[in-house]
């Protein structure tokens, strides 16, 4: 989380590169809130995004046009860089109902306790502390609310099964000079482990959820056959709106941090190992126009938990 903070960090291209979540999962994710609230509309008035991010998620939750939603999104996150991001991304006819805060996910004491409907973390919930963030998420839910979270783990080439590997050693591999799997932040385990790693709660919570939107990919993970992925994107291999697939690439905080290690990378003739892992992928696939589209995909875990 500190490398997204950085002054340095191009919060920007990391809005216009990043996936974005389809209305499914939300829909899915209220559909579990509405469960828990027999009362019919109550219930609907305020929820926090924490992690906000670039402010995907906190747009998606309000309510507008007619769709289920909350009157009132409080959206938190410790990166000033990401709060600016998703303050100019916030509809102008929207803004009024969201409320902003430079905050860590641990640290909600300007939340009053018992005034909050639905918590979601969308590709943040890896960073909490959960020793701190579940005592503070009960603490701030209202009886019946409910707490969901997701995240996306290792991109996959949709039309490429066969070049999984070289995503993953390119990713995961060991040699710091050669991959970027020493340079991630060790918290990245428990988004490519899919938040296996996250216990229920012990008391006060009911209902622990968890759905795999992983398709074929993971076939260990429990409960299969899993949903389908429902996190795609069509791109070009370079260049265009967004950067493309290369764009993606550029936003890795391990990657950053790998440019920090070997800052000498960049001014290789052959490109840097960002670009060089792009042209392995496009051989493999056996393309060479860098303004071809590709499909790239991205398994996603959700879990959903309801306060007793």
């Amino acid at each position: 989380m500190a490398t997204f903070a950085k002054n340095s960090y191009d919060s920007a291209s990391y809005a216009a590169a990043r996936p974005t979540y389809p209305r499914l999962l939300y829909d899915v994710v209220l559909e579990f809130h509405r469960k828990g609230r027999p009362e019919g509309l109550e219930g609907w008035d305020r929820a926090v995004d924490l992690g906000c991010g670039t402010g995907q998620a906190t747009v998606q939750l309000l309510a507008d046009d007619g769709q289920l939603g909350f009157q009132r999104v409080i959206a938190v996150d410790p990166s000033p860089n990401m709060i600016q991001v998703a303050t100019e991304a916030i509809p102008e006819h929207l803004k009024s109902q969201v409320e902003f805060h430079e905050s860590a996910a641990e640290e909600l004491g300007f939340i009053k306790d018992g005034t909050v409907d639905l918590v979601v973390a969308a590709q943040s919930a890896h960073w909490f502390d959960w020793t701190r963030t579940w005592p503070e998420f009960q603490r701030i839910l209202k009886p019946g609310g409910s707490f969901a979270f997701w995240g996306y783990s290792e991109l996959r080439l949709a039309r490429h099964p066969e070049l999984t590997p070289i995503i993953s050693a390119y990713s995961q591999g060991s040699d710091p000079a050669t991959s970027l799997g020493p340079h991630w932040d060790s918290r990245r385990r428990v988004l490519d482990n899919h938040f296996l790693d996250v216990d229920p709660p012990a008391h006060g919570w009911a209902d622990f959820t968890r759905v795999f939107y992983t398709g074929g990919h993971y076939p260990e993970l429990p409960g299969g056959p899993h949903e389908d992925v429902i996190v795609r994107k069509i791109m070009p291999w370079a260049g265009g709106p967004g950067g493309g697939l290369m764009g993606y690439l550029e936003t890795y905080s391990s990657l950053y941090r790998y440019r920090e290690a070997f800052p000498e990378d960049r001014e290789r003739v052959e490109g840097d190992i960002a670009t060089r892992f792009r042209r392995r992928l496009m051989e493999g696939a056996g393309e060479t126009d860098e303004k071809a589209l590709v499909e790239v995909e991205w398994p996603l875990a959700l879990v959903m938990v309801r306060k007793v």
